[in-house]
């Protein structure tokens, strides 16, 4: 019987050391990984955790913030000339090219908004001789603003030619004179060089 008691009491005691020894481990894991480790019925509960939220409400409020966080990122990346956000139209070495020229020089085009309103506000005074010659003034500035975009889309067309050669060169005239239309604040991609820091 006291063979028994003592079979007993040692068990009791290996199966008490077992358990210190186990919660010892556990406990340097917690601490090692700064979180307990799952348990197998958490592991599996992950698993079939379905891939759409339960709270479609949330989920729709992540998505729209995913997209608005895309939105962003692409217009940072068009304006500052990024080639993987830019339209298909502003692809290419040769369109940038032409951007850095047209930004590097003084279009006369480019002031064209700001003499239209000035026009506007000259349109206001009293007197007929004054509205004729604002009206005869813009649509001289309108011709010249013309000429000088059509100068510099052949001029820009010349240098391509010369730098990759006549079959090699992209059509970039039209697009040229359109930038050249522009203010420079208002261009997209935004002016990459100063004035007068022409490209090679």
């Amino acid at each position: 019987m006291a063979a028994r008691d003592n079979a007993n009491t040692a068990s009791a005691g290996s199966s008490a050391a077992e358990q210190a020894t186990a919660d010892a481990i556990a406990a340097a894991e917690a601490i090692g990984k700064g979180r307990p480790t799952p348990t197998r019925k958490e592991r599996e509960a992950a698993r079939k955790r379905p891939l759409v939220p339960n709270d479609r409400k949330q989920a729709a409020k992540e998505h729209r913030e995913k997209m608005n966080a895309a939105r962003e990122r692409a217009r940072i990346g068009m304006a500052n000339g990024e080639e993987k956000y830019l339209p298909q139209r502003d692809r290419g070495p040769q369109k940038r090219w032409v951007r850095d020229y047209v930004d590097a020089r003084i279009s006369i085009g480019e002031f064209l908004i700001p003499v239209m309103f000035v026009v506007i506000i000259l349109t206001f005074i009293p007197s007929i001789e004054a509205q004729t010659i604002s009206i005869l003034a813009l649509w001289a500035f309108f011709l010249v603003a013309v000429l000088d975009s059509t100068l510099l889309g052949f001029i820009v067309h010349r240098k391509l030619v010369k730098k990759h050669g006549v079959d090699k060169v992209e059509k970039v005239r039209w697009y040229a004179a359109m930038r050249s239309l522009q203010l420079r604040a208002l261009r997209l991609p935004k002016p990459q060089v100063k004035r007068g820091q022409f490209p090679d």
